[in-house]
């Protein structure tokens, strides 16, 4: 970020009186905003927006906050974002904290509290990121993550396995991910979607089946009698590995 750029502030709230009333506030400190109304869009603008920073409610129609909360994680561990939500319980609030969320608070909030929250998160971001452009590309280096006989590096998406050296795809890599994230869990084929796809046009439990096929294809020493990537009947999908 430019220290002469406008920071992007995404606002996923249903809420049209809420909505408004942040973006107008946010806009008067000098920030780019956009709104979403509905997780869907949330996640669309997020991909297409590329903004700095997400204020994000939990109760979402189409898909809800901590879902869109995870989808994002698995792909960006760093973009700042603050739960904003009626959801005030405890373990609200620590669903929040183990999904990694940067900041909670809760409604009804006290603006100038909010506006100096999403200063400090935007600041400690942009101090994160003059901190990692001073490292070399070696010594940032992520180790690749070992199973078994098989090896990902996920800086790359390269992957050594029993099919060789190939190149895994940005889906493939999202959704490895998701299973290593919840290993020894049992996951849904609706939740795999929700997650792992954000309910995107075109896709259906199918879509799914035929990645776990891949996924089964590329790590599997034997496809048809998986180690790692098994079914569970009225279950799902579970990944797991001593």
């Amino acid at each position: 970020m430019g220290t002469t750029a406008r920071n992007k502030i995404l606002i996923i709230e249903d809420d049209p009186h809420i909505a408004e009333g942040i973006e107008l506030n946010l806009i008067l400190q000098d920030y780019e905003v956009k709104v979403a109304s509905n997780g869907i869009d949330g996640l669309e603008a997020w991909k297409q927006w590329c903004p700095h920073l997400i204020v994000l409610d939990l109760m979402l129609p189409g898909i809800d906050g901590m879902q869109i909360l995870k989808n994002i994680r698995l792909e960006d561990d760093r973009l700042p974002i603050l739960i904003l939500s009626a959801k005030g319980d405890p373990s609200d609030k620590i669903d929040g904290l183990i999904e990694r969320v940067d900041d909670y608070m809760t409604k009804p909030f006290n603006l100038e509290e909010f506006l100096l929250r999403i200063k400090r998160l935007l600041t400690r971001d942009q101090w994160l990121q003059e901190q990692d452009d001073s490292f070399t590309a070696n010594s940032n280096k992520q180790k690749p993550y070992i199973f078994g006989k098989n090896s990902v590096d996920f800086s790359t998406g390269q992957a050594e396995c029993r099919a060789g050296n190939i190149q895994l795809t940005e889906q493939e890599i999202k959704l490895l991910k998701l299973f290593i994230v919840n290993k020894g869990k049992p996951l849904s084929r609706s939740k795999l979607l929700e997650i792992g796809w954000g309910y995107s046009k075109g896709t259906s439990t199918r879509t799914v089946d035929n990645y776990i096929v891949r996924l089964r294809r590329y790590f599997e020493e034997n496809p048809k009698r998986p180690r790692y990537f098994k079914s569970r009947r009225s279950l799902g999908y579970l990944f797991d590995h001593n």
